[in-house]
């Protein structure tokens, strides 16, 4: 009996990995396309089978998920963000319509644009965290650290400008100090941020990352993990606050170790 087959487009970072993992003890074959210059060389060892592209072979995803049986596809992973202005993108006529026929580029409409492009060439796009429902962490305080009475306010009250700024399609996340909206998240993430917000008003930064009012889930979930610990750490940040399960937290007891040792705290709200 054959296994049924799932596709994942996959750019940078941990997720996409995660995805692949738990899709193959789902006991699912995965085909991946991965991005040239973003995708991890480890996802070599999890897929069944990798096809390496650039962003200009954008027409190529089709017809090799078409020749593997592939139809339903997950994206996970970032692109870098400075690509899209780059010649590699303006050359492809593929990537080019899309851009050109966008009346902004925020993100909703960049990846909404590329996931109804890819489901007109037959593909069905799912929701990006199908097999990771143990990573969306629910309301909760995760760490030892409990915020105190005046981050708390931090918190609640950065939670609804963050909402707000993600309404807009700006960005997911905000820096918050003493009830001021200190830095927002744009095309260059959330590790950008953090780094600016510490310039700006030192050590004590609260991070917020929250999901869109009406987030699509197949594509831009906010997520965080070890790497972005280690900045809040390195930053002197006080802590990170997500939303509960709509936020995905990789690599989360060695995320939430390392952040007990060095006393910041990580809550769900």
């Amino acid at each position: 009996m054959n296994k049924a087959r799932i596709g994942l487009i996959a750019g940078n970072r941990r997720f996409p990995l995660l995805v692949a993992e738990q899709a193959k003890k789902k006991d699912y074959e995965v085909v991946v396309i991965a991005l040239k210059g973003e995708a991890s060389r480890l996802i070599c060892r999890i897929a069944d089978k990798v096809y390496w592209l650039g962003l200009g072979d954008f027409n190529q995803i089709y017809k090799i998920f078409k020749e593997e049986g592939v139809g339903d596809i997950i994206l996970a992973g970032q692109i870098s963000p400075y690509r899209l202005f780059k010649k590699e993108v303006r050359d492809n006529p593929d990537l080019k319509e899309i851009l050109d026929s966008l009346y902004d580029k925020r993100a909703d409409s960049i990846f909404g644009a590329i996931a109804q492009r890819l489901e007109q060439g037959g593909l069905h796009l799912l929701d990006s965290t199908l097999f990771l429902e143990d990573f969306l962490p629910k309301k909760s305080t995760l760490t030892k650290k409990t915020p105190n009475f005046n981050q708390w306010e931090d918190v609640n009250w950065g939670f609804s400008m963050a909402k707000k700024i993600a309404s807009l399609d700006i960005g997911q996340s905000a820096a918050i100090k003493d009830k001021s909206v200190v830095a927002v998240e744009a095309l260059e993430g959330t590790d950008n941020l953090i780094r600016r917000g510490a310039r700006i008003a030192g050590q004590g930064v609260i991070i917020v990352k929250v999901s869109k009012p009406k987030q699509d889930m197949r594509f831009d979930v906010p997520v965080f993990g070890l790497h972005t610990i280690k900045n809040l750490i390195n930053c002197k940040a006080a802590g990170i606050a997500v939303e509960a399960q709509k936020t995905l937290f990789i690599d989360q007891e060695e995320a939430v170790k390392l952040a007990d040792k060095k006393g910041i705290f990580i809550v769900a709200v």
